[in-house]
């Protein structure tokens, strides 16, 4: 990508933006320019509408081996660049290189995979009794991604729609495009029909904005805050289009009276401060058995003083900073909210790191004794900033687990059968018993105000399909 690029990808072809509006994309690890992008208009949105509108009666009926010939070309296209992919991803928005190279770029390959493997499978129609059930695709589908996961983020949308027999307009965080830009030049070279996928950089105030409101777009997929999640819901309501939503996240882990409590706190503390704390599905609270808060505080401080922040770019680096200074100083306030009411500071607190005057670096920060109705137990921090909360006995953790307005993600560990009990019992979209690790065929997403609708696996498929009934079809 080059320093200055005022190009969007529109009907299969890099064409100039409609205005000359620019925006300076800051590498958070030197608060200097990456590059720039043009800021898109309404009027980018109606030519990428268009083109998407025009593609979908071809494209909505190419055949099942059509679609699987494309998915195996991206996906050895992202293989082909994931070198290029990572520097982007952690240049743009600070991933460590090792992690942008292992985590961010491999969960990019991974959906794609996944709907390549649901893909291959899937029963598009289907008999009950004379009537015949279809699922079609659902049509025009408009995509806004957020930054911190921007390949993952990007994938688990484009992928599903692309293997549905969807089209579609993508907007990308303004915060990371180089990535998005790389797999728009991927989508490309795979042979991807113009205007089946298009790319429209811009901010959600004025490109989000017309993509939900748009009446030609037949399906809205946005991931981000919730508050921007409102106005998207909002701005789609005129037009009763599809909305499927994955918004913020408050998840609580809880660590039971029998668990291994070193491995638990650990990965735990480590789990909170993963991509600098920049996951929606993060773990930031934690909840202990009262009587083991001193302990849990040792175990904590012990881990936090061994996540030391640096150069993204360096190979050993875990920590990098968050992504920009709006985010740093958000962070920065809510830290000093959580000294003002009460909580124990374990490690952490407000400044940057030692050395690290130039980025926006943030001290990974843990707190104990938090009651629940502190700001830092109910807000989402979005940064490696984690609340340990006592509980008194099972129904007490339940209790707070479920005492937020998310219900994202969640987190168990114990006994494996207590442990299971405890999960059904909380109001999460997502449980992770025992650090078990994410799986791409499991349906991502939350309940309350985290969200609505359901992305990965055989659910992701869902939301780019509609139903339709034939009957009388069967004789």
């Amino acid at each position: 990508m080059s320093d200055l690029d005022l190009s969007f990808y529109l009907n299969g072809q890099w064409v100039d933006a409609s205005e000359r509006k620019q925006l300076a994309v800051i590498n958070p690890a030197t608060e200097s320019p990456l590059t720039h992008i043009a800021m898109g208009t309404a009027d980018d949105v109606n030519l990428a509408v268009k083109a998407a509108r025009d593609a979908f009666p071809s494209w909505s009926t190419t055949s099942r081996e059509e679609r699987l010939q494309i998915l195996d070309k991206i996906i050895a296209g992202i293989k082909a660049r994931g070198e290029e992919l990572a520097q982007a991803i952690s240049q743009e928005m600070g991933a460590p290189i090792s992690f942008a190279r292992t985590a961010q770029v491999g969960t990019g390959i991974g959906h794609f995979a996944t709907a390549r493997q649901i893909l291959a499978d899937f029963e598009f129609a289907h008999l009950r009794g004379k009537t015949l059930v279809c699922q079609e695709p659902i049509g025009v589908c408009g995509l806004i991604t957020p930054w911190n996961w921007p390949l993952n983020q990007v994938s688990c949308k484009v992928a599903p729609a692309l293997a549905t027999g969807c089209t579609m307009i993508l907007k990308p965080s303004e915060m990371s495009p180089v990535s998005a830009r790389i797999l728009t030049e991927i989508i490309h070279d795979a042979g991807v029909p113009a205007g089946v996928f298009n790319l429209v950089n811009g901010d959600g105030p004025t490109v989000g904005a017309a993509m939900s409101s748009h009446p030609e777009i037949d399906m809205m997929s946005f991931t981000g805050s919730t508050r921007a999640g409102r106005e998207v819901a909002k701005a789609s309501a005129d037009t009763i289009k599809r909305v499927s939503q994955e918004l913020g996240g408050k998840s609580a882990n809880i660590i039971l009276d029998d668990a291994d409590f070193p491995a638990a706190v650990k990965g735990g503390v480590l789990g909170c401060f993963g991509n600098c704390g920049q996951s929606c599905n993060a773990p930031t609270r934690m909840l202990v058995p009262a009587s083991r808060m001193d302990e849990v505080i040792e175990i904590a401080r012990a881990v936090a003083a061994k996540a030391i922040p640096g150069n993204p770019a360096d190979d050993a680096t875990r920590i990098g900073p968050v992504v920009s200074q709006t985010q740093y100083d958000r962070i920065q306030s809510l830290i000093q909210a959580g000294i003002d009411e009460g909580a124990t500071l374990v490690a952490g607190g407000t400044g940057k790191p030692d050395g690290l005057d130039t980025g926006y670096f943030v001290k990974p920060t843990v707190f104990a004794n938090v009651r629940n109705d502190m700001t830092i137990a109910k807000e989402e921090i979005f940064g490696p900033v984690l609340s340990i909360i006592a509980y008194q006995d099972d129904d007490d953790a339940v209790r707070i687990a479920n005492d937020s307005e998310y219900g994202l993600s969640g987190y168990v560990s114990g006994e494996q059968d207590h442990a299971r009990q405890i999960a059904r019992r909380m109001r999460t979209g997502m449980i992770h018993l025992n650090g078990a690790s994410t799986d791409f065929s499991a349906p991502f997403g939350g309940f309350k105000q985290s969200g609505n609708g359901r992305e990965w696996g055989v659910e992701g498929f869902h939301e780019f399909l509609e139903t339709k009934a034939i009957m009388g079809y069967g004789g």
